[in-house]
């Protein structure tokens, strides 16, 4: 290919025009498969290219970075190993120098691309122990090099200490002399080149978890935040962004080191951030007491759970010192709202708010006084953003006090909050709307039912019906309110009785209107599930109806799928019919076994919606879960539908594709085959293929069904085992060796906390599936059967014993099995593995654990009574 046509297909590449950009990509994909050395020879050849047109350069340095990096794991393992294994030397050494070389263009577009590329070459070779002497050239660029070196340099550096990769970030650590010295160097104020400096305070920023040791020295830190504090004071906004970026970073890293700045500078210097004219600036600076307070709330956390005073965090009051200074200029900000923001964007008076709340967390009751002394002086201003902010600020302060000193004042707040529901500001309906939502979900004891509950549930519903915007926050409320006022479960009424029928009736309007948007439908629809899984029995009349009218409103949902055009039609169908059925189930988990009469036409329409939804449908998901929850209902009467489902069902356990989807039927058929019973048998070869199928595939390290889904396996053997009882026999050998080999994962010090949790949920699994097929050979007489397991049953629960990394849900699975394998054996069989200390010890840890649940100690005191059977008296150890 010659320079112009390799040109050509570079500047297609980043063309806006599809048919130009795909082939051109698929060009530049098929050139580095063929010869990926002579491929990265080629574009380094023109990114160096100083004749070149600079957006060609960039192009070739945009492909050069591409080769070597990409989001897909299995394919960045793929090119790293390109790299390493398959490029010579010599290659490898012209790709580095020449674009090191082109740190140094005239052209900050061609100055960036060699960064990116220099960044994905180091992620790869510095991880490896490799290309060592890359850093301290950067260094040397930014002390020696030209303007456009230094800040290209810079960026590179930042791009580097950005990558998540964990080997690269440990090895940075060992580079953080070199690091800190270009940073800092850029980022000095007698750097006279603001993009140079603005490039080395956004690096510092990258950089900073890495210079934990340079934190430690009180000189080297002293140097680092006088040069993050005189950043702050810089001309160029950006650089002050920038530098207020690093501040968060510091205290989020570095809180135990930072009293004597805070003292001298960062107080001072954070209040006059956040009154800054720069919106950008004044955000930052407020999210600097954001980190603030999130520090302190969870140093506080940390120090209440430590076993000795020399285990405590150092903590330092900063939020509530300041807080005289720091509140106002918060409340202020609220202020400052703009009416014509987008609902997710994010803005100062937004930082404020959440700032706000997290004060209110860190100094509990501390930040009442100075609020309401706001809100009473702003609550009846004229102008409406001091009205929005009053009852803003009202609202954010609903978490952090005690919420018995909070009860009274949202008592005598009340009247006043649901009058401004009628505000003539929309903007004020709307946060008055989230801030009832804050009040029922926080404070909820405060709202009497004979005084605020009618004019409040009126006042939502009036707020739901008139705005769009208002509907999430009216909808939320409403939600808050209905579990609020539940009541004792199967009371004949609750509070909410009296407003149930007009509020299923507003809501099935609102649901039904055409000119609803789709996710103040979908908000209504979850208002509406809320209210019935909260119903008295008194309502249950009702539901009757109401199902009625959810599953004519599915079935009217069937003809539409013929008419969706196009992706956006596709998805507001699915989000009704998701809706719908989330509703369907709530009204089945709420009626039990007198949903039985309606059980046919329920299952009919969920069939045909099995049958008409598209193959990358969600509502699939959303069927399983009402069926799951009719099987529940229905029990064994929901044999009759199997032959039906099943297909379905098969198809979602074989659908590794979609681990959603394929998860959801694992747990499906735990449900099936624990209501069905017995009768479930006939599909039980075939539920135990797909399990057992799913089980090995899920051990490939690229297999989409990860480590969270094989628990939830071993458990439905368990409960399939429970189901067909003796004719589980079948499958023992298989599921045996498979429990055996899930007993020998285990924790090593160096794992991540996810393989703790995995283990701890694999060995739940282990558990309930032994528990399951113990009882199922008891019951049919089958034990002999089960015998040659029974010893690693004994070497599993033996090792939970030993092992503090354990749930209280592991520990009533292992007390329940060991009480049914003394039950199991009563001869005396396995006497011996029942006297062995480790266990009798077990059983006293869990039958004396004040902090587990009544139903988990009593299970241990039943397996107690279950072992002193099978060792022929009482030992004074387990009394």
């Amino acid at each position: 290919m010659s320079s112009s046509e390799i040109n050509q297909v570079l500047a297609n590449s980043l063309s806006p025009d599809a048919n130009l950009r795909n082939p051109a990509e698929q060009q530049l994909t098929q050139a580095a498969e063929s010869n990926f050395p002579l491929y990265l020879a080629t574009l380094v050849q023109e990114l160096a290219n100083e004749n070149a047109d600079a957006s060609i350069r960039a192009a070739a340095g945009v492909a050069l970075k591409n080769a070597f990096t990409t989001r897909d794991f299995a394919r960045q393992q793929d090119l790293q190993a390109k790299w390493l294994q398959q490029t010579d030397e010599e290659t490898k050494n012209k790709v580095k120098e020449l674009t090191l070389a082109t740190l140094g263009s005239s052209n900050s577009q061609v100055g960036n691309a060699a960064a990116l590329v220099i960044s994905s070459i180091a992620i790869i070779e510095i991880a490896k122990g490799q290309w060592n002497e890359l850093l301290p050239a950067l260094v040397k660029n930014v002390s020696e090099g030209t303007e456009h070196q230094k800040q290209a340099s810079l960026t590179t550096i930042g791009y580097i200490c950005e990558s998540p990769e964990n080997e690269l970030r440990l090895k940075l650590v060992q580079h953080s002399n070199a690091i800190l010295t270009a940073v800092v160097q850029g980022a000095r104020k007698e750097e006279t080149n603001s993009e140079v400096r603005l490039a080395a305070i956004t690096a510092l920023g990258d950089s900073l978890e890495f210079v934990g040791s340079n934190f430690k020295h009180e000189g080297e830190r002293n140097y680092i935040m006088q040069v993050i504090c005189e950043a702050t004071q810089a001309d160029d906004s950006r650089i002050q962004q920038g530098a207020y970026g690093c501040l968060n970073r510091v205290m989020n890293l570095y809180y135990e080191t930072m009293r004597f700045y805070m003292e001298k500078a960062l107080f001072g210097l954070t209040i006059m951030g956040m009154k800054s004219e720069d919106e950008d600036v004044a955000k930052l600076a407020v999210e600097f007491w954001s980190t603030v307070c999130e520090e302190e709330i969870t140093i506080e956390d940390d120090n209440l759970n430590v076993e000795s005073s020399d285990q405590m965090r150092p903590f330092y009051n900063f939020a509530r010192v300041a807080a005289g200074e720091v509140v106002p200029v918060l409340l202020q900000l609220l202020t400052k709202q703009d009416e014509d923001a987008a609902d997710d964007e994010y803005n100062v008076a937004r930082a404020a708010y959440q700032c706000l709340q997290l004060y209110a967390g860190a100094v509990g009751a501390a930040i009442i006084t100075p609020v309401l002394t706001f809100v009473e002086a702003n609550l009846r201003e004229e102008d409406w953003h001091q009205r929005d902010a009053a009852v803003s600020a009202f609202g954010a302060i609903m978490e952090g006090p005690d919420e018995k000193v909070l009860e009274p004042i949202v008592k005598q707040a009340l009247p006043v909050l649901i009058t401004m529901m009628d505000d003539s500001s929309l903007q004020v309906r709307d946060s008055t709307a989230y801030t009832l939502g804050r009040v029922s979900e926080s404070v909820a004891e405060a709202i009497e039912p004979e005084t605020h509950l009618t004019p409040l549930i009126e006042a939502l519903f009036k707020g739901l019906l008139s705005s769009p915007k208002m509907a999430p926050s009216c909808c939320w409320a409403l939600m808050n309110l209905a579990e609020r006022f539940a009541g004792d479960y199967g009371a004949e009424s609750n509070p909410l009785t009296p407003h149930f029928n007009n509020a299923v009736a507003t809501l099935l309007d609102v649901t039904a209107r055409q000119e609803t948007e789709t996710s103040v439908r979908t908000a209504a629809y979850e208002v509406l599930n809320t209210f019935v899984q909260n119903s008295a029995q008194g309502s249950l009349q009702s539901l009757g109806s109401l199902s009625d009218v959810v599953i004519k409103r599915l079935e009217e949902t069937i003809p539409l799928q013929s008419q969706v055009v196009s992706v956006e039609d596709r998805l507001t169908l699915e989000e009704m019919q998701n809706s719908l059925c989330s509703v369907m189930q709530g009204i089945v988990t709420r009626v039990d076994k007198e949903i039985t009469p309606q059980g046919d036409r329920i299952m009919q329409i969920l069939l045909q919606l099995l049958s008409t939804v598209n193959g990358k449908s969600s509502v699939p998901e959303a069927v399983f879960a009402t069926v799951s929850s009719l099987a529940n209902a229905m029990e064994e009467e929901f044999a009759k539908y199997m032959d039906h489902f099943s297909p379905f069902l098969y198809n979602a356990l074989g659908n590794q594709e979609e681990p959603a989807l394929c998860s959801m039927a694992i747990g499906l058929v735990s449900d099936i085959t624990r209501s069905v019973g017995e009768r479930s048998q006939p599909y039980c070869d075939t539920f135990m293929n797909h399990l057992l199928n799913n089980l090995r595939v899920s051990f490939h390290p690229n297999n989409a069904l990860s480590n969270q889904f094989k628990p939830a396996i071993l458990q439905c053997f368990g409960d399939i085992a429970g189901a067909i009882t003796g004719h589980f026999e079948t499958y023992l050998s298989v599921v045996g060796e498979v429990l055996q080999h899930a007993s020998t994962v285990t924790t090593s010090p160096e794992d991540p906390y996810e393989q703790y949790d995995y283990v701890v949920s694999l060995r739940e699994g282990i558990m309930d599936a032994w528990g399951g097929i113990i009882g199922a050979m008891k019951t049919s007489g089958k034990t002999p059967v089960l015998q040659p397991y029974v010893p690693s049953i004994f070497n599993m629960l033996k090792v939970v014993s030993g092992d503090m990394n354990r749930s209280e849900a592991l520990m009533r699975a292992a007390m329940g099995v060991i009480g049914d394998l003394a039950e199991a054996y009563p001869q005396g069989e396995f006497a011996n593995e029942f006297r062995e200390d480790w266990l009798t010890a077990m059983i006293k840890q869990v039958k004396t654990n004040d902090g587990f649940m009544p139903r988990t100690i009593e299970t241990a005191r039943w397996a107690r009574e279950q072992v002193k059977r099978q060792v022929g008296g009482t030992q004074t150890v387990m009394s």
